[in-house]
């Protein structure tokens, strides 16, 4: 693909968008990953292929055209990152739950919605998901699957309180004040070490969302 344009490059490999016909594309290339983990870049490579496959033809979301050994292509989503938009139309955040529940319905959960550039704000304004790699699917939606489907909803409230905070509802409001046991564990444990990994030892710089802002609750 010598006329395609690296998106990211990091430790699990390369981003890239190109072109096909007048369609484009984005492929993840775990080839180009570091040697020593390559294998669990492929892991996650395959993952996000079953789950993007699960998701079929969902609108708001990727969708899955190929799958290669160490390459996915999925299909192009045209819109802003959440924290370069900054939606402030309450609507915006109306149908992202939507959306979401749609998610949850197949039985996926995305686990990684605390990243604002993991939420996008498409050209007509309304939303779309991307970056599957960590994302779940579980069918049977059983209780680890609902309490992680409710961190999913929290993270989505948590951009609605930054950016609109003012159309926030009691209900929502309560369950942004109520964190899962499993997340205040994870906060009080393990996200100090993921931190550590991923900011100093794979050199991640992401912008998170709520993590910039102090919020992490």
């Amino acid at each position: 693909m010598a006329d395609s344009q690296l998106l990211k490059k990091d430790l699990f490999g390369e981003i890239r968008q190109f072109t096909a016909g007048d369609e484009p594309r984005i492929v993840r290339d775990s080839s180009a990953a570091n040697k020593w983990i390559r294998w669990l870049a492929r892991q996650l490579l395959r993952r996000e292929a079953r789950v993007l496959a699960a998701l079929g033809d969902t609108d708001g979301v990727p969708h899955l055209l190929e799958i290669e050994s160490d390459r996915l292509t999925r299909s192009y989503l045209p819109g802003e990152p959440m924290h370069r938009a900054r939606p402030s139309d309450p609507d915006y955040f109306i149908a992202a739950a939507k959306l979401l529940r749609k998610l949850h319905q197949l039985g996926l959960v995305h686990n990684d919605l605390a990243k604002e550039p993991n939420l996008l704000v498409r050209d007509d304004g309304s939303p779309a998901f991307i970056d599957f790699q960590i994302a779940w699917f579980a069918p049977q939606r059983g209780r680890l699957f609902r309490i992680l489907a409710y961190e999913d909803l929290r993270h989505l409230l948590k951009h609605k309180r930054s950016y609109c905070p003012q159309y926030l509802t009691r209900r929502e409001l309560s369950i942004l004040d109520n964190p899962s046991l499993l997340s205040r564990t994870f906060m009080s444990t393990a996200k100090p070490v993921y931190l550590f990994v991923t900011r100093r030892v794979l050199g991640w710089a992401e912008r998170d969302g709520a993590e910039e802002r102090g919020d992490e609750s």
